[in-house]
């Protein structure tokens, strides 16, 4: 049931959050005792501010509010960004981390680790120690940004 609540959750939010210029990046809806709680992630290029969180939330709580897909039982709504630990798993996620340090899984076994440069549709491309390397996606069996607290900017 939650599955299948999830799923109308994100056929009935995606259309108008791209309307409004944001990206439904999550859907979670888990159970809270006798409530649930709905925490839904958007990002857009260049990130999402707190006053952006806000309508957001005030766009979404209408749309359910017009809606039926949350049925009687009482929810408690979030609206949040991803988190910087999110896997990268769509080409906008590497476009959008560009200049930041990502750790990737390879599924030849191998790992590489190095500075985002840019991102396309099928492939990004990682500075490394050895130089630019092209990566598709396809090879790709996890990519995690790195938190620096020491970045030297030069």
């Amino acid at each position: 049931m939650v599955d299948r609540t999830r799923e109308q959750l994100v056929e009935e939010l995606t259309g108008p959050l791209l309307a409004s210029g944001f990206d439904l990046e999550a859907v979670e809806v888990t159970p809270a005792g006798r409530r649930r709680l709905l925490r839904i992630a958007v990002d857009k290029d260049g990130g999402v501010t707190m006053d952006e969180i806000a309508l957001v939330t005030k766009q979404v709580s209408a749309l359910l509010d017009s809606s039926d897909v949350m049925g009687e039982q009482p929810y408690t709504l979030e609206v949040t960004s991803p988190g910087v630990d999110r896997p990268l798993t769509l080409p906008r996620h590497w476009r959008r981390n560009a200049g930041r340090l990502v750790k990737v899984s390879l599924k030849d076994g191998g790992t590489l680790t190095g500075r985002i440069v840019d991102g396309d549709e099928d492939h990004a491309e990682v500075e490394t120690d050895e130089g630019v390397q092209p990566l598709s996606y396809a090879e790709v069996t996890t990519a995690r940004i790195q938190v620096e607290f020491n970045r030297k900017e030069g």
